[in-house]
């Protein structure tokens, strides 16, 4: 769990980092190398892709340790620290509603964990006509919302590539618990694992679509979808796909309940203007004697 929350910190500084880095690089640039080498030259973008990167190995990680129906749902507190980060980088404060928003993901995430719990399973025991099936069905939705993506513009673009992206990053922690089960065999199993290989093909395709979804419009457009997404694939493979068992009855009414207070929470702090390149002055506006003191 700690690894989790670990992981999900240097997420935000990935995000925050990609976001300004790309926030300035015009439309037509989408879905072209050019993107990424302009982004390339530049420190911030840089900085961001090695918080992305030492995210990525400790989530490998706790995915190794863990089940995945527990790791991947901690990733949600990623939405949160992106926006305290921002507060601390801006020197501001958050409001009443972003501090209720913030209180409602960390009650949801607490009660949808203890509630949905794991038992069994694990991607050691998948078959591979289950892998085959589940891959199909992300891959294949992955897709057509990358197509709705590719014609729509500004926010709904942002917005369909941010889903489309969390359903990638959702599969590429599924192949990360193919791998580390692979572990097991050691590091003969893992490079003859297919699920490796596939980590190889898969992981530079969620690189690129991550860059498209950060440049096609602000965070509040494409972060529910990055946030979202993720965890609900994992969910999904670990009851469907793994074999791992949720909790019954009145456990079930509460990982709803738990649920419905993750989405709200997400929906009310992506509006923060700090998560709007164009609005956290408009944030900073409400403290006018921190200005003052600033230009004094």
């Amino acid at each position: 769990m700690v690894l989790a929350l670990v992981a999900a910190v240097l997420n935000s500084c990935a995000s925050v980092l990609q976001r300004r880095a790309g926030a300035d690089e015009p439309d037509e640039r989408a879905f072209s190398l050019r993107l990424l080498l302009d982004l390339v030259t530049r420190p911030v973008w840089l900085a961001g892709i090695a918080a992305m990167l030492v995210g990525f190995l400790v989530q490998a990680t706790a995915l190794t340790l863990g089940d995945i129906m527990v790791v991947q749902p901690l990733l949600i507190a990623e939405l949160p620290c992106t926006l305290l980060l921002a507060a601390a980088v801006f020197h501001t404060r958050l409001r009443a509603w972003e501090w209720t928003a913030v209180g409602l993901l960390a009650v949801g995430l607490a009660a949808f964990l203890v509630c949905l719990g794991s038992s069994s399973g694990g991607a050691a025991t998948a078959g591979l006509t289950a892998w085959l099936i589940g891959l199909a069905v992300t891959l294949g939705l992955a897709g057509a919302l990358v197509a709705v993506g590719y014609y729509s513009h500004g926010t709904r673009r942002a917005g369909w590539l941010g889903i489309a992206t969390g359903i990638v990053f959702g599969l590429t922690a599924v192949l990360v618990a193919g791998v580390g089960a692979a572990y097991r065999n050691g590091l003969v199993g893992v490079l003859t694992a297919w699920q490796t290989w596939a980590l190889v093909i898969l992981g530079p395709l969620s690189f690129f679509l991550l860059q498209n979804a950060l440049q096609a419009g602000d965070l509040v457009a494409s972060q529910p979808g990055l946030t979202l997404a993720d965890p609900v694939v994992a969910v999904v493979w670990g009851l469907t796909v793994f074999g791992e068992h949720a909790r019954g009855g009145l456990w079930l009414v509460g990982t709803f309940l738990g649920a419905g207070l993750l989405i709200v929470g997400s929906l009310m702090l992506v509006r923060s203007p700090l998560l709007h390149d164009d609005q956290r002055g408009e944030h900073r506006s409400e403290r006018p004697s921190e200005r003052r003191a600033a230009m004094g």
